[in-house]
């Protein structure tokens, strides 16, 4: 299958390939950042984000130079910030090394960096024929030769990147390792794979045996964990009080009073102490991640007096607010306080 498999894919790809702007470099850096980026990101959203960052640090200096709450900030809206905090660890590293790492073995050294974005960059800046397995080459794979073995299991990572290496050509890896992943992206894809118009439709073993909707099987392993809080948008004197997240998901980021829901009321022996009354601005707004799912309740407070806060939280201009990192769920929060707010200033302006 090597003989017809590879020339008829880089043929598809000199034709449809996808044309994006990372792929008219070879600076290590520009492509690093690009593999990062679009980890948990579509394409779209993510090239936006590509050259904001290209434009803010040029270079793999600028960025280890920067401090970590610019970058967080930089990334915001992008999600999975433990992305981000790694991107800024690694270009540590490299400026550290005085060199930008060129292999697939010293590449993993880096924080962040595992097979795959290690693999994709070493063959898209360095020309190294290394396969870049990603879900897409998985999918491309699994179907074309039938193979059922779960793509998340040990044996079948073993397996899939064993394979993928036999095809990679000495004198295109990068474009091999692209095709790969463009064709499974917009041929090949999830659901309602363009098969009618494929080039390898004589030989997928998947389409004759009528299982192209079962491949690739992947195991369920992780259970979603549902998590129920409440958000207190504590404001007092044109100032809101927010602190920094230590650890978790949104390490680094920035949020208002965070405090468990409880069964009986989703106060606290802090709040108790406040004679102002929280005004509820949304209940249940649910937010979606990876392998949590968050309820969040907003309320709004007005002070007159700044209470004592848990350890960690500081107070700061409400309209300097737009100069921290936040977290996606805090941004609609913060949206919600503007447009109470407005609504507020405009009830009284009639009355």
């Amino acid at each position: 299958m090597n003989d017809s498999f590879v020339p008829a894919l880089l043929r598809w790809f000199d034709t449809n390939g996808r044309d994006l702007p990372w792929r008219h470099t070879h600076d290590p850096y520009a492509i690093w950042l690009s593999e990062v980026i679009l980890q948990q990101t579509q394409v779209v959203q993510g090239q936006a984000y590509w050259e904001r960052f290209l434009k803010t640090f040029p270079t793999v200096q600028d960025l280890a130079a920067a401090s970590e709450d610019k970058v967080l900030l930089l990334w915001e809206g992008l999600g999975y910030y433990s992305r981000a905090r790694n991107l800024y660890k690694a270009a540590r590293q490299i400026v550290s090394l005085g060199h930008f790492p060129t292999t697939p073995e010293e590449l993993e050294k880096l924080k962040g960096i595992g097979p795959y974005t290690a693999a994709a960059v070493a063959s898209f800046a360095f020309g190294v024929p290394v396969a870049a397995v990603d879900g897409n080459a998985y999918r491309v794979l699994s179907r074309l030769m039938g193979i059922d073995t779960p793509i998340n299991s040990t044996e079948g990572k073993k397996l899939f990147s064993q394979l993928a290496q036999s095809f990679v050509p000495e004198d295109r890896p990068g474009d091999f390792n692209q095709a790969m992943m463009d064709f499974g992206a917009t041929h090949c894809t999830p659901k309602a794979p363009q098969c009618t118009t494929c080039p390898f439709i004589e030989t997928c073993i998947a389409f004759h045996t009528h299982r192209v909707g079962m491949l690739p099987v992947k195991l369920k392993k992780t259970k979603i964990q549902t998590i129920r809080f409440a958000y207190f948008y504590l404001r007092c004197g044109g100032e809101v009080a927010i602190h920094r997240r230590e650890k978790g998901i949104w390490q680094g980021l920035w949020e208002p009073l965070w405090i468990e829901k409880k069964a009986d009321s989703p106060l606290d022996p802090i709040l108790e102490k406040i004679e102002e009354k929280p005004v509820l601005l949304r209940q249940s707004v649910k937010h979606v991640l990876t392998h949590r799912v968050l309820y969040a309740d907003f309320y709004l407070l007005e002070l007159t007096v700044k209470p004592e806060l848990p350890e960690g939280y500081i107070w700061i201009k409400e309209s300097e607010l737009g100069e921290y990192a936040l977290p996606r769920l805090v941004e609609i929060l913060v949206d919600e306080v503007r447009q109470y707010t407005a609504s507020e200033i405009s009830k009284e302006s009639t009355e």
